[in-house]
């Protein structure tokens, strides 16, 4: 039997936090605190901290315990060990860029909302068919953009999206005006040389530039 089509728990929660989810590495776990606080500042309370540096983890544990505004999630979770390890650190939510029957099943068990990633119709299928309707479309630029999914709206309505990868305060707007979009993922709010300088005023401005572009 198919399992009933039900969100990932509060997944819709955080999809409507804001319409950019910044996807943020961090290489010094001392720039955490600051740099969440510059972005919820500006509009964008959702923040994904990718698991692809050593001070990843530190990071969500600093933003879950000193900036209380914040909705601190973990993104590039690959694995069930890191599924256990993000959620252990504080995330209130999890991103992975693909997703396997092992990763789904810890991801679901975490208690935790979670986006697994899709970039194929029969991807999208497969969670559907799991009853999972929140994903992430990742890389969304080089898997099709706007127009692919702009395709899925009428054989896959119940789907709903998180684009990521490429995504820039020029092309947001597109995405965010589709239907089945509920928010995009991006970095541009966070170039190299603000975060190298600590320009949290900088990222700030991003932040908000970004938080208004909700069509």
């Amino acid at each position: 039997m198919t399992p009933p089509a039900v969100p990932s728990p509060a997944a819709a929660s955080v999809l409507d936090l804001a319409p950019v989810v910044p996807v943020v590495v961090i290489d010094d776990a001392a720039d955490a605190v600051p740099l969440a606080r510059a972005l919820v500042a500006g509009g964008l309370t959702a923040i994904e901290v990718t698991l692809r540096t050593p001070a990843a983890l530190d990071a969500i544990r600093a933003i879950a315990a000193e900036v209380p505004d914040a909705v601190v999630g973990a993104g590039t979770v690959l694995t069930p060990g890191a599924v256990a390890d993000a959620v252990d650190a504080g995330a209130r939510f999890l991103v992975s860029p693909g997703w396997t029957p092992g990763l789904l099943a810890a991801m679901r068990a975490s208690g935790v909302p979670f986006l697994p990633g899709v970039s194929t119709t029969s991807e999208v299928v497969a969670l559907l068919e799991q009853g999972v309707r929140e994903m992430k479309f990742f890389p969304a630029e080089a898997a099709g953009g706007t127009a692919y999914l702009a395709s899925l709206v009428s054989p896959l309505p119940r789907a709903r999206f998180c684009p990521t990868g490429g995504i820039t305060l020029a092309s947001a707007p597109a995405y965010l005006a589709l239907p089945n979009v509920a928010c995009v993922g991006g970095s541009w709010m966070l170039p190299r040389h603000a975060l190298t300088s600590h320009n949290w005023p900088h990222i700030e401005t991003l932040a908000r530039n970004a938080a208004a572009l909700r069509p």
